[in-house]
C-alpha cells in the first residue's frame, strides 16, 4: 500500500532552506511574494484570457475573504486551500478520520492530503466558476473555456506555492500575508479613490466613490445626510482597529522556569485569541464558499431579470455590478453592513435585527468549532504543549518537572481559551462587520491580527545585520 506521508514528493513545493535565513533576507523574499502577488491580482497584468474585464462584480464582496481579484489570475485566491483545511479539519476533528496528529508521521500525511486536496481543488474550483457563471468566459465553445479554466486553476497553484515561499522563506504566511494586503488596499481605495462608482470623473450630483473625498463634497455642499453617511465608516474603521488592537493584548501569564537552572525562568502569554485569526479565516471562507455556491447554483426569475434565485435564497444585482442576498438561507447568514446608521436614523427593522443576531450566531459558533478543532489538530493542545516545554527544561514552578503534570495544569487554560477565544474573535467580527467599516469589519480584525503576528514574529528574529530602520523599529518597540 502507498505510504501518504511519502506524497509530498511528489507534490509541487518550495524546498525548505538548508541554512538560517536573515532578516534581511525574509523580507526580500515576503516583499518579491506580495509584487508578484498584486501584478497577477491586477486587471493589467493578471487579466484572463478570453474573460471580459470586470468579470465576477457580483461577488466583489468576497474579495477580501479569499484574498482574490475576480476576472485576474488571483481570482481563486486563497480559496482552494482554505477550503482543503477546513474539510480536514472536520474530518480529523470530528474522528472521521483517526490520525493522531501529535505524531509526526500521522501529522506528515495530514499536510500530504491537504496540499493534494488544495491542488485538487484548484481545477474543481477553476471549473465551477467558469461553467457556473462566476467568471464566464466571452465565448462558450469548449476552447475558450477549457483555456480559462486552466489560467485559473494555474492562478491558484501559484498562490499555492506563493504560500510556501513565503511560510519557509520569508515573514508570517502566504495565506495571511494576501488577506492583509487585499484589506489594506481596499481600505486605502475607498477611502482615497478619486473616481465615482462607475470609475468616471466626479461631477456636479455625482460625487468620488472614495469616501474622504465624498465627505469633502457633501461637506462644501452642506448635505447633511450624506456627511454622516460618509463619516460613519471612517470612525467605525479606527473604533473597530481600536477595539482589535485592544482585546489582541488581553492574556494569561504562566510562570516558566528551567529545571536544570534556578533562577532562570521566563513568563508565557497564553492570549484570548489563542488560535490567532485562524477560526475567522475558516468561518469566513466558509461563508465566501456558500455565497458563491448560492450565487453559480441561482438562475435569473422570469419576473425580474436581475433577481436570481437558488437553493441557498435570491440574490439581487447591485448597481455596482455586484450581488447581494435578499431572502433564504443566505440572507440570515450575511452581515447587514449599515446596521449601525439604521440604528442612528432610526431604520432598524425586526428582520434586520434577526439577520444580525443570526449572523452573530453562525459567526461565534463557528469560530468556536474551527477553534477547537484547530488546538487539536495543530499541536497547540495541552498534551503537545507540554511534551514542548519539558523537552526544553522548563517546568512551572512549584510543580514538578512531568509532562504529565503540566499537562493538567495547562488543561485549565488551554481548552476554556480555545472555545472563550474562538467566542469572543467570532463575536467581535461580527460586530465589527456591523459598523459598515472600510474593509468589512471581519478583514479590518483580520488585518490587525496579521500585523500583529507579523509584529511578534519580527521581534523574535535576529536583529544583527538587519536594516538600522527595521532594527531600531523593533528594538524601541
Amino acid at each position: 500500500m502507498f505510504d501518504l506521508s511519502k506524497l509530498n514528493k511528489y507534490l509541487i513545493a518550495v524546498e525548505k532552506p538548508i541554512y538560517k535565513v536573515s532578516l534581511n533576507n525574509k523580507l526580500l523574499w515576503t516583499g518579491i511574494v506580495l509584487t508578484i502577488y498584486f501584478l497577477f491580482s491586477s486587471q493589467l497584468f493578471g487579466h484572463v484570457y478570453g474573460v471580459s474585464k470586470g468579470a465576477g462584480q457580483q461577488f466583489k464582496s468576497l474579495e477580501v475573504l479569499l484574498g482574490s481579484s475576480f476576472g485576474t489570475l488571483m481570482t481563486l485566491g486563497i480559496g482552494p486551500m482554505v477550503t482543503a483545511s477546513i474539510i480536514l479539519q472536520l474530518l480529523v476533528g470530528s474522528k472521521i478520520i483517526d490520525w493522531d496528529l501529535n505524531e509526526p508521521e500521522q501529522k506528515e500525511k495530514f499536510e500530504a492530503i491537504q496540499k493534494l486536496a488544495s491542488i485538487v481543488l484548484c481545477f474543481v474550483e477553476a471549473f465551477a466558476f467558469v461553467v457556473g457563471g462566476a467568471v464566464p468566459p466571452q465565448t462558450k465553445d469548449i476552447f475558450t473555456t477549457t483555456i480559462v479554466i486552466l489560467q485559473l486553476a494555474a492562478g491558484g497553484l501559484l498562490v499555492l506555492l506563493l504560500d510556501e515561499i513565503v511560510s519557509k522563506w520569508g515573514i508570517g504566511s502566504g495565506i495571511s500575508l494576501f488577506i492583509a494586503a487585499g484589506v489594506i488596499n481596499r481600505i486605502f481605495v475607498g477611502l482615497f479613490t478619486p473616481f465615482t462608482a462607475t470609475g468616471t470623473l466626479p461631477a456636479t450630483g455625482n460625487p468620488p466613490a472614495g469616501i474622504f473625498w465624498a465627505f469633502v463634497y457633501n461637506l462644501m455642499a452642506k448635505n447633511l445626510q450624506n456627511i454622516l453617511v460618509n463619516l460613519l465608516p471612517m470612525i467605525s474603521t479606527i473604533v473597530v482597529f481600536l477595539m482589535v488592537v485592544y482585546a489582541q493584548g488581553i492574556s494569561i501569564d504562566i510562570p516558566l522556569s528551567f529545571s536544570s537552572m534556578r533562577g532562570f525562568g521566563r513568563r508565557w502569554s497564553l492570549k484570548l485569541f489563542y488560535t490567532s485569526n485562524i477560526p475567522v479565516i475558516l468561518t469566513a471562507a466558509l461563508l465566501a464558499n456558500l455565497q458563491l455556491f448560492g450565487g453559480i447554483t441561482s438562475k435569473s426569475t422570469i419576473d425580474n431579470p436581475n433577481l436570481k434565485c437558488g437553493i441557498l435564497g435570491c440574490f439581487s444585482q447591485t448597481s455596482s455590478g455586484g450581488s447581494q442576498p435578499v431572502s433564504g438561507i443566505m440572507y440570515f447568514l450575511t452581515a447587514p453592513t449599515n446596521l449601525l446608521f439604521d440604528v442612528i436614523s432610526g431604520l432598524l427593522t425586526s428582520q434586520l435585527a434577526l439577520r444580525a443576531l443570526t449572523y452573530m450566531a453562525f459567526m461565534i459558533a463557528c469560530s468556536i468549532i474551527f477553534s477547537v478543532f484547530w488546538v487539536s489538530t495543530s499541536g497547540m493542545d495541552a498534551e503537545s504543549v507540554a511534551d514542548q516545554l519539558t523537552s526544553i527544561g522548563l517546568q512551572i514552578p512549584g510543580y514538578r518537572s512531568s509532562p504529565q503534570i503540566i499537562r493538567q495544569v495547562l488543561d485549565k487554560y488551554i481548552p476554556p481559551l480555545a472555545v472563550l477565544g474562538g467566542a469572543s474573535i467570532g463575536l467581535l467580527a461580527a460586530f465589527a462587520d456591523f459598523t459598515g467599516a472600510l474593509g468589512t469589519g471581519t478583514g479590518i480584525l483580520l488585518m490587525v491580527t496579521i500585523i500583529y503576528s507579523i509584529y511578534e514574529q519580527l521581534k523574535t528574529e535576529n536583529l544583527e545585520g538587519a536594516h538600522p530602520f527595521i532594527r531600531k523599529m523593533l528594538e524601541e518597540s
